[in-house]
């Protein structure tokens, strides 16, 4: 197919370089249509064999005779039209393709951005609730220490409280050891009551008030 591609564009070529001090006055306007073509680099690529079948009805127009003209020159517009219209349905195309490749690209580049945001979130809120965690513990730790340290004041307290009135005791019991030997020593049978405490005050009661006349 390229074979024959360059072999009628070489033919082609070389008619119009023969035609070029006389050109045809039908074949030329086609011929320049074609060449628009083969210059724009969005259909040069496409429809090669439109193209082709194209320039080689060109070329039969150039060549044909007198009576074979109009047949040759209605042929060769509809296939440099058909020519166009595919050159430039396949550029479409190929653009189209590029577009819905680039963006395919760019979903599955967001894609990929909104996998690492959801991994940093994630991240995010893990190291939050590993954070919140450590301070739960510390709390608990310190409720923890506070309470020991409360039970240990109040057993000290209790200790204290114990010795304290161990102390009392001790002292009342020599306190009624020294009163019995006193007594003894006077001559005393038993040793003297200890004082009763005393009484609480009570507040004397209002006397009540007279009538009033």
């Amino acid at each position: 197919m390229r074979l024959r591609l360059i072999a009628a564009t070489a033919l082609l070529l070389v008619v119009w370089t023969t035609q070029a001090a006389n050109p045809d006055p039908d074949a030329a306007p086609l011929a320049q249509r074609l060449q628009a073509i083969d210059t724009d680099p969005a259909r040069n690529a496409h429809a090669a064999y439109e193209r082709l079948q194209a320039r080689q009805a060109v070329q039969a127009l150039v060549s044909a005779k007198r009576k074979q003209r109009p047949m040759a020159l209605r042929i060769a517009r509809i296939r440099v039209e058909t020519a166009e219209i595919a050159s430039a349905t396949e550029a479409r195309r190929a653009e189209l393709q590029r577009l819905e490749t680039e963006r395919s690209e760019l979903l599955v580049e967001a894609s990929r951005r909104d996998a690492e945001r959801a991994r940093a979130e994630a991240e995010r809120v893990r190291l939050e609730a590993k954070i919140q965690a450590e301070e739960a513990a510390r709390l608990r730790e310190a409720i923890a220490a506070e309470a020991r340290s409360r039970e240990e004041a109040e057993g000290l307290l209790d200790t204290v409280a114990g010795s304290e009135a161990e102390k009392l005791r001790q002292a009342r019991e020599r306190e009624a050891e020294l009163a019995r030997r006193e007594a003894e020593l006077m001559g005393t049978a038993t040793p003297p009551k200890p004082k009763p405490a005393p009484k609480p005050r009570t507040k004397p009661k209002a006397k009540p008030k007279p009538p009033a006349r």
